[in-house]
């Protein structure tokens, strides 16, 4: 997909000379930043997720409890 952004020459021209030190395109370091952006929010949405699925369950283990004799098949 191809999209156009409106960016002052000042901070196009400071960015490409980041990019080339990264031996990156600005085209490059722009897609980089924004699949990084979209990770992290995926992180935090799996995150916030699991904060609310172990606040809602106090866990039912149904009376069963650890042992790790059992586990190893010693008993």
């Amino acid at each position: 997909m191809n999209i156009t952004l409106s960016i002052d020459e000042k901070v196009a021209e400071e960015a490409r000379k980041v990019a080339q030190a990264m031996g990156k395109s600005l085209n490059q370091l722009v897609r980089d930043y924004l699949e990084q952006l979209t990770r992290q929010s995926d992180a935090q949405e799996e995150m916030e997720e699991l904060r609310r699925l172990s606040q809602e369950s106090e866990g039912h283990s149904r009376g069963w409890r650890f042992d790790r004799e059992e586990l190893h098949g010693r008993s």
